[in-house]
């Protein structure tokens, strides 16, 4: 008896996410790739044809071209999910970071509109949802996020400029951006985690290809209560307890950070996250280490397909 398979689409096949998501379906035998000529990649009766015909049509577009994909849908039967940040706050679409709690994996698993996270925002939000949901934190506490990623994040613009021999001497050097605080990725991380406010959020961007690590500085007396490092590690250890790709690792990172350092290139090619406890009584910092095209983006979006197709999350992962 033949393999009944899955057909998917990816809109927006030639961008950095839609080419990581296909290389992830290269070895299943349960995928049904549908294609689209390049001439015909921004042409709307195609992109309809197709979108219509698959049973999951991943959206890697900007924001406005994932909106008007979805309008196009006319097949009731079709899943959708949308790595751009179109949809991730609209309370019609389901949050695709399964780990959080079982509401959002079985919210997933029956969902028609899976609405996949931000890179940074998947960091972020790994760390203070837990936290918020215990009472550790105040919903008011004024947060803020450190972040370092590769630069595969900024798209093709960016990777052709890193990639380039002739490239700006200052490209050689961390670069921090959305200095005016208007990042992006800002409206989930205070959504889902139930923030009052935005947090300050400091991306950095370094030359080097994929691999992100996310920072949470918290201070122990602005705390609902006085909370030690161990305390925190216990709870995002209980919340996280039995996750397939979400691991909390050993206290201060005894046994993973032998030499004191902790790299953020570390998970590259993976669809993997560590979250790290380190600090002290008076300032605990949390971390969580991912690859921004992995559990940050293409591998986040292919474990919320299996989940909703009833398949082992992990498959082709």
């Amino acid at each position: 008896m033949s393999l009944m398979k899955i057909k998917v689409f990816i809109d927006g096949s030639a961008g950095t996410t839609g080419l990581k998501i296909y290389e992830r379906f290269e070895n299943r035998e349960d995928i049904e790739i549908l294609t689209i000529d390049d001439e015909h990649r921004k042409d709307v009766n195609a992109r309809s044809e197709l979108i219509n015909s698959s049973d999951v049509t991943f959206l890697c577009l900007p924001d406005a071209a994932a909106i008007e994909a979805v309008s196009l849908v006319k097949n009731d039967k079709v899943k959708i999910i949308d790595a751009s940040t179109a949809h991730r706050t609209n309370a019609d679409w389901d949050y695709g970071f399964p780990e959080l709690s079982k509401e959002h994996r079985d919210n997933i698993a029956k969902s028609k509109r899976v609405a996949n996270p931000g890179c940074y925002a998947s960091g972020f939000i790994s760390l203070v949802y837990p936290l918020v949901k215990s009472g550790v934190l105040p919903e008011d506490y004024p947060l803020t996020c450190h972040a370092v990623s590769g630069y595969s994040g900024g798209g093709k613009k960016m990777i052709a400029t890193l990639e380039n021999d002739d490239k700006p001497v200052e490209c050689f050097s961390p670069r921090q951006y959305a200095l005016t605080q208007s990042h992006k990725h800002l409206p989930e991380m205070q959504k889902v985690c139930g923030l009052k406010y935005k947090p300050m959020f400091n991306p950095i961007v370094d030359d080097y290809y994929s691999g992100m690590a996310v920072s949470v500085p918290l201070i122990s007396r602005c705390l609902n209560k006085q909370y030690t490092p161990k305390d925190i590690h216990e709870i995002l250890s209980e919340h996280y307890e039995g996750q397939r790709f979400v691991r909390v690792m050993e206290l201060g990172g005894r046994d993973t950070l032998s030499d004191g350092f902790l790299a953020a290139n570390t998970l590259a090619g993976t669809n993997d996250m560590q979250l790290f406890v380190f600090g002290n009584d008076e300032q605990i910092l949390l971390v969580s280490r991912l690859d921004n095209l992995g559990k940050g983006a293409s591998g986040a979006a292919v474990q919320n397909m299996n989940i909703m197709f009833g398949l082992d999350e992990g498959t082709g992962l």
